[in-house]
């Protein structure tokens, strides 16, 4: 009877989170298979450790967290980019946006592919699970000061791209290591 109810309680977190999983690692991934494998290995790995999660309004918050660590071991084989090669020009990044204007969700998520993956995971983490910098800097192991400059530099990148002329896009300031399609 036990694994009944281990099952079920595994399809109730599946039929409740599921897409919020998806969405998540899309966001990081960029691509829809990456994000059926991620989200696939996510409930793979919450029906393992199920025991884990105490109370069931953490759910979300616990997924995330195994999304999150699946997906840095996922990409722990890749080269890191210096911080120091992004070449953001600030002085091209428009001063304010106007809240009318409607942003594609393809392009956004071109714009966020595009980052390099150390400040995508710190974009997503700040606006899709609605953490504060220090709890990004305790999760990552990072400096909060290495939280906020990675966060700046990619919204300062993803203004760039969404929000000015063609062809004048912050991508063209990335290193070539950093830009990244797929």
């Amino acid at each position: 009877m036990a694994d009944d109810r281990l099952a079920m309680d595994v399809a109730q977190l599946v039929q409740e989170h599921h897409g919020g999983v998806y969405r998540y690692a899309y966001r990081l991934t960029g691509s829809v298979a990456d994000a059926e494998d991620l989200t696939q290995q996510v409930f793979l790995t919450a029906q393992q450790k199920l025991v884990q999660l105490r109370k069931a309004e953490s759910a979300q918050s616990w997924l995330f967290a195994i999304l999150r660590n699946c997906f840095l071991k996922g990409r722990q084989k890749r080269r890191p980019v210096p911080a120091g090669d992004l070449n953001f020009d600030v002085e091209r990044i428009p001063a304010e946006i106007s809240e009318d204007e409607e942003i594609d969700p393809e392009q956004l998520q071109e714009a966020i592919r595009d980052l390099p993956e150390a400040y995508r995971l710190v974009l997503v983490m700040f606006y899709y699970e609605d953490r504060s910098y220090r709890e990004i800097a305790e999760q990552l192991d990072l400096p909060i000061g290495t939280v906020m400059s990675r966060l700046a530099r990619a919204k300062a990148h993803l203004r760039s791209r969404l929000f000015e002329p063609e062809g004048h896009g912050a991508a063209s300031h990335l290193p070539h290591s950093a830009k990244r399609r797929g």
